[in-house]
């Protein structure tokens, strides 16, 4: 039998900062490969980015394939001094599992792989699999994407799929992340002409109008939010100058900001709505706006139904709470495998996750471990025939 708190040591120990592996993936497959797990490494890389090493581990051949998806990378953990002790020895102290990983989420892979040794101890109907990344906390250009890419090239199936991120409000599996808010980062520049102050008329002041522009889309609220998703948020991050000179007013303003949205919106009609706003700004005061965007992440939602309720029976039967469906946060790896099949989130709590001193009680190790061989075994007693 797998130990949970010993593997997720393991796993901790090595210093897997996106996107160096570090032997975390190494350390991982160890424990997979003697339950039956056929381990494929799998390097990916992209021009201009660093190559990064990938896992998929599967375990029987036949339909369904249920899925766990997690990372073995960790944000750094800044200054070590700070921290009570070696961020990455993993010690275990007052019944808490210390170490930069503990939360975000390598004690969750390791309770996946606990509680895929527990079910193998019978017969498997289907096929267990993990989907491992290494750049998670990077740019998740070489991850978790590609190896789906990669699976689907080969014709392989996932039916259904959690991923093991730190979504508990507070106890392992009290809450179910079914769905997550899309995320856009927006540049707005104005260009006006430069002058000289005490002649404010032979010059086009940029200030104002981005000032404008920008107290517009503050106050003015996306929407109301939907059954599932809170309301959608416009947040300015900088509004940016640099001008020096105390008697020149600039040629040159900027401002960013992050639109966190959801499914109502899609980011080409938000686009659409600031230019719209952009547009009478300028007609009023003058000028001439630029509007750049990065899609981060689009919204994605997996609706209540078949696979949310024993996701939730599962649960409960372990905890003796049904978990709450929850949408809040930011992004994560489930943005990607939503196009493939049903996905959700299941894990511990996330209160310690990239501060100092990151940390998890082992007990919740324990319990979370109980969880995911609950829903193993709830899926394979009652396969999921349609989610509709």
């Amino acid at each position: 039998m797998l130990d949970p708190v010993t593997l997720a040591q393991a796993l901790i120990r090595c210093p897997s900062v996106t996107p160096d592996d570090s032997g975390a993936i190494g350390s991982l497959e160890a424990a997979l490969a003697p339950l039956g797990f056929v381990c494929t490494r799998l390097r990916f890389e992209a021009p201009g980015t660093a190559p990064v090493d990938n896992l998929y581990a599967r375990v029987g051949s036949d339909a369904p394939n249920f899925c766990f998806a997690g990372h073995t990378d960790v944000v750094p953990p800044g200054d070590a001094s700070l921290w009570s002790a070696d961020p990455f020895s993993a010690e275990i102290r007052d019944g808490l599992l210390h170490g930069r990983g503990a939360a975000d989420m390598k004690s969750a892979l390791a309770a996946f792989a606990a509680a895929a040794a527990r079910h193998l101890q019978n017969p498997l109907r289907g096929s267990i699999s993990l989907l491992v990344t290494g750049d998670e906390e990077g740019t998740a250009v070489n991850g978790t994407a590609k190896v789906l890419e990669w699976l689907a090239d080969k014709g392989e199936r996932i039916d259904h799929c959690i991923v093991g991120e730190p979504t508990a409000v507070a106890h392992a599996g009290d809450a179910i992340k079914i769905g997550r808010r899309g995320s856009m980062r927006v540049e707005i520049s104005v260009r006006g002409v430069q002058g000289h102050t005490a002649y404010p008329q032979r010059a086009l002041n940029p200030i104002p109008v981005l000032a404008t522009l920008v107290a517009r889309l503050a106050r003015e609220p996306l929407d109301g939010g939907t059954p599932h998703f809170e309301p959608s948020t416009l947040v300015f991050t900088t509004f940016d100058v640099g001008n020096p000179a105390a008697n020149v007013s600039p040629a040159l303003a900027r401002a960013s900001a992050n639109i966190r949205f959801n499914d109502l919106h899609t980011p080409e009609a938000l686009v659409r709505r600031l230019r719209t706003a952009a547009a009478e700004v300028t007609h009023d005061l003058g000028g001439d706006i630029e509007l750049d965007s990065n899609v981060g992440a689009r919204p994605f939602l997996t609706k209540p139904g078949i696979f949310t309720d024993l996701l939730s029976r599962a649960i409960q039967s372990v905890t003796g709470r049904a978990p709450q469906l929850s949408t809040t946060g930011g992004t994560s790896d489930a943005r990607f495998i939503k196009n493939y099949c049903p996905v959700a989130e299941v894990g511990l709590a996330g209160a310690t996750m990239h501060k100092i001193d990151e940390c998890v009680p082992v007990g919740e190790i324990e319990k979370l471990t109980a969880i995911y061989a609950s829903i193993l075994r709830s899926y394979f007693d009652s396969p999921i025939v349609s989610d509709a």
